[in-house]
């Protein structure tokens, strides 16, 4: 019964499980950076970014209910792309040599940073975009360590499932590729207990959309390839050489800076697990150097659990 029941939720339940409401409750925890959701606009971040923007998803379950599913009752639901809900209101206090694992990061809605013109003016701001990417940019099976020194926890990203490559689609059309991730993430939290309330954040990697062995149109590439256009010959000599086209040439493996802020919202001790909300930001691809990236702000919910 259990199993036909869960099955249900997940074929048929509503999306309104994770309505953009839940997210109001931690506007002051997520303050990203204040800059950064100014920009964003105060109306679009207290509603969790507007409907367009907002992708919808399978119905919530637990992570007892998912193990409960066969591979077929998951098949073209979305609980793959899923992180498990928690339930509960308790607190964990993580002992010496406690893990995180079974980390799980779902971005729930993307915008990306703009030049916006109004009455001959420019400024930035978030423009809400649209995932164009199917459902497999969801992080999971991400661990680390938890470390309680100086009464306060800090969480080490170690290994797993942390980078998806995924592309937004702005208003106009533009596509934005970019490396979802949270690499080499440092986290330190706000007190020594996870509870609802607790927050915790830090800065992390993000590498290169591609990788050197990539090749572009012309055959150019990081590691192998050519050095050069070479159905372009004519912009590449004479006294100033290739300077056009350097960028385009010179591939270049990019690693830059993300910063992450998550909130925890529920705390289940029986079964050791947390859940909450995060909102990131980080840059996009930079097609090996010869683009200058966007930055791009996304917001979600994350699960993990606390293994001492």
């Amino acid at each position: 019964m259990k199993i036909a029941a869960a099955s249900l939720l997940a074929l048929f339940g509503s999306a309104s499980a994770f309505a953009p409401a839940s997210y109001a409750k931690s506007t002051s925890a997520l303050s990203m950076n204040a800059d950064d959701i100014k920009k964003f606009g105060a109306a679009a971040a207290a509603a969790g970014f507007v409907a367009a923007g907002v992708v919808q998803p399978a119905a919530a379950l637990t992570k007892s209910q998912i193990q409960e599913l066969t591979y077929l009752q998951v098949k073209g639901t979305g609980l793959a792309n899923r992180c498990a809900e928690v339930i509960g209101d308790d607190t964990i206090t993580p002992k010496s040599g406690a893990r995180l694992v079974d980390m799980c990061i779902e971005p729930k809605a993307f915008a990306v940073e703009e030049e916006i013109g109004k009455g001959g003016r420019t400024e930035k701001k978030f423009v809400n975009s649209k995932v164009m990417t199917r459902q497999t940019y969801t992080l999971e099976g991400i661990e680390g360590s938890l470390d309680t020194k100086g009464g306060s926890i800090s969480f080490k990203e170690e290994e797993g499932i942390d980078y998806a490559a995924c592309t937004v689609q702005l208003p106009g059309g533009e596509r934005v590729p970019f490396l979802f991730t949270v690499k080499d993430l440092v986290a330190k939290g706000s007190g020594s207990v996870f509870k609802p309330g607790f927050q915790m954040g830090g800065e992390f990697n993000t590498p290169s959309y591609r990788t050197g062995l990539f090749l572009d149109p012309k055959g150019r590439g990081g590691t192998t390839g050519y050095d050069m256009a070479v159905a372009l010959p004519g912009l590449q000599s004479g006294e100033e050489g290739d300077d056009e086209l350097f960028k385009e040439n010179n591939k270049v493996f990019d690693v830059t800076k993300g910063k992450i802020e998550m909130e925890v919202n529920k705390v289940n001790a029986e079964e050791s697990e947390i859940g909450g909300v995060y909102v990131a930001t980080q840059l996009s691809d930079t097609d090996m150097g010869s683009k200058i990236p966007k930055k791009i702000l996304t917001k979600g919910i994350f699960y993990a659990k606390v293994q001492q």
